[in-house]
């Protein structure tokens, strides 16, 4: 594999990060000597998508508190993420604002009670609108692969949902389970 391939496991970006500690994203790219930081390009209200509205029980176009980034690698797009929240949880708070959140949005919803216990994710191959391939800097027609990830606490109720789309090609995806 060549070194313009990224390498990534979910586990770092699903648990609340230790006081002081940057966010996951930094820490997992430098662990591979690269330089990973990220850009929001919106953070507030908005209708949920269909998928969304589905994941969360909601119906279709209730509002929803939403941050949209742009991850980047060494500089260069690597990610495009939506991340959803349920109005009950993150209306009035710093998820639903632009400012870089201490330790991460999990860290966050930690301190306000909301901890994950169980996580689903669903991985396809698919398409770029053209949207996304300007975004991404992909070719016409290579795939991305798109990734959502429901967080459910507890109760089982769903407390976030993550949409990323990634260029394929440049993508690797880790998956360790431990069964305890």
């Amino acid at each position: 594999m060549g070194t313009s391939r990224w390498v990534s496991a979910s586990m770092p970006y699903l648990m609340p990060r230790e006081n002081g500690q940057g966010d996951a994203w930094a820490a997992d790219a430098a662990v591979q000597g690269r330089r990973g930081t990220q850009r929001i390009v919106y953070a507030g209200e908005a209708p949920a998508p269909a998928e969304v509205a589905r994941l969360f029980g909601l119906p279709e176009r209730e509002p929803v508190v939403v941050r949209r980034r742009v991850i980047l690698l060494d500089d260069q797009p690597n990610e495009l993420t939506d991340t959803y929240y349920p109005t009950s949880i993150a209306r009035g708070t710093a998820l639903a604002g632009t400012a870089k959140i201490r330790g991460g949005a999990v860290t966050l919803l930690a301190q306000l009670g909301h901890v994950g216990a169980l996580v689903r994710e669903d991985v396809v191959a698919d398409m770029p609108d053209e949207e996304e391939r300007k975004a991404l800097h992909t070719a016409p027609g290579e795939p991305v692969l798109r990734l959502t990830r429901l967080t459910l606490d507890r109760d089982d109720q769903p407390i976030q949902i993550d949409c990323m789309v990634m260029p394929g090609r440049r993508q690797r995806l880790r998956y360790e389970i431990r069964m305890e």
